[in-house]
């Protein structure tokens, strides 16, 4: 283990998280701290592993449960036989253990015996929509920072008219032996001075010092679909990060993919309950005594319902079809409307009058008289 900090905490979510929450979760800790954006920054390596392993727990359903049940000592083989780690001894263990959920290591040999084309790095980023335009769908810009294949040295890292030399580490290999636990086994990992190229830069790039690549900027319009919930991703396919030096020195394969987060402003009437809205309508005590025609406002247009005679407060009508899109079939939900019964603050001499005559007709008493107040009362129960 690498960290005793709860790893609930360590991702940042509760612990009743879901899968997918727990995956995005990591995802966007991962790319914050990932050491291609962090060089040369201990305390970013050091965040990125402790969000690896708490990862590797908590989206192992077995392991989870040893976790939730024993905490880290548990894991640490005394309670069910799981462990955190797996004797990891650079960050490269950690790609090639973790680095599918970036989609990003499919293509690098060693990595987990996958093979095809390689892949980039996906990435995220956020938009906040309102509540309208979850209902009809919207286009919305979006900018944010990839890297990209340096034009200079058109990926190699190294600078224009020089080339790399082979890696004296791993004799140009792009693999090392390590051992773990011991001596009790070996392990073939990605080498960690030429990061699997092989070969290391002398004369680096003074554009992107030896990376072969460097950050861009860059803008685009995502079309947002009606219906989609907070918290749901668009992803854009092939707008991610080319796959990395390690991979593809020159940045060929596979693009990864922006996963766009969309965010849903509250709204200021309705609450909103799937595919359906809820709005909280006030009534007088002589429309839910009596019964009324209301006009009931909608994202789209204002519908009406019928309150009959008798309603009590709290009751729910329905303004079927006016709710937001489901996101698959397209179906709208309802309008809720939940009747709330206000009670006047202040009343006309008029109004006072008819509910004091209502009030005889009910038999009610102690009701207050209309100039003596409450403290009045007071006085007059306790006899001064």
């Amino acid at each position: 283990m690498t960290t005793t900090r709860d790893y609930y905490e360590v991702l940042n979510i509760e612990r009743t998280a879901d899968g997918d929450e727990i995956k995005r979760a990591y995802r966007r800790l991962a790319m914050k701290y990932h050491p291609d954006r962090n060089p040369g920054d201990a305390e970013a390596e050091r965040a990125f592993k402790e969000c690896a392993e708490a990862y590797e727990v908590l989206s192992d359903e077995q392991k989870r449960k040893v976790y939730d049940q024993y905490g880290h000592s548990g894991l640490k083989g005394g309670m069910g036989g799981a462990t955190a780690t797996h004797g990891f001894t650079n960050i490269e263990d950690i790609f090639s253990m973790f680095g599918d959920i970036f989609g990003g290591m499919g293509g690098r040999p060693g990595a987990g015996g996958r093979r095809g084309p390689a892949r980039g790095y996906d990435l995220e980023t956020e938009v906040e929509i309102s509540l309208a335009e979850v209902l009809t769908g919207t286009q919305v810009d979006v900018e944010f920072t990839r890297l990209d294949v340096c034009r200079t040295c058109s990926g190699s890292g190294a600078k224009p008219g020089s080339t790399p030399v082979t890696c004296e580490t791993c004799a140009g290999h792009g693999q090392v032996v390590q051992t773990g636990f011991g001596g009790m086994f070996r392990m073939q990992t990605t080498c960690p001075a030429c990061k699997g190229r092989g070969k290391t830069i002398k004369d680096k790039c003074s554009d992107c010092h030896g990376k072969g690549r460097v950050p861009r900027k860059r803008k685009l319009s995502v079309n947002i679909p009606p219906g989609i919930r907070d918290g749901q991703a668009v992803r854009v396919g092939g707008e991610g990060e080319p796959p990395g030096p390690e991979i593809s020195p020159d940045g060929s394969g596979m693009r990864g993919d922006l996963h766009v987060v969309v965010r849903v402003e509250e709204h200021e009437v309705f609450k909103r309950d799937g595919d359906h809205l809820i709005i909280e309508m006030p009534i007088s005590y002589s429309q839910a005594a009596l019964g009324a025609h209301l006009d009931v406002p909608t994202l789209s247009e204002q519908a009406s319902i019928v309150i009959p005679k008798g309603t009590q407060h709290g009751a729910v009508f329905r303004v079927e079809g006016a709710g937001l899109p489901n996101l698959r079939s397209k179906r709208r939900g309802d309008v809720i409307v939940v009747a709330e019964i206000e009670v006047p603050k202040k009343l006309g001499t008029r109004q006072e009058e008819l509910l004091r005559e209502l009030a005889e007709l009910e038999g009610e008493g102690g009701i207050l008289p209309r100039k003596d107040g409450f403290w009045s009362k007071v006085k007059d129960l306790l006899g001064n």
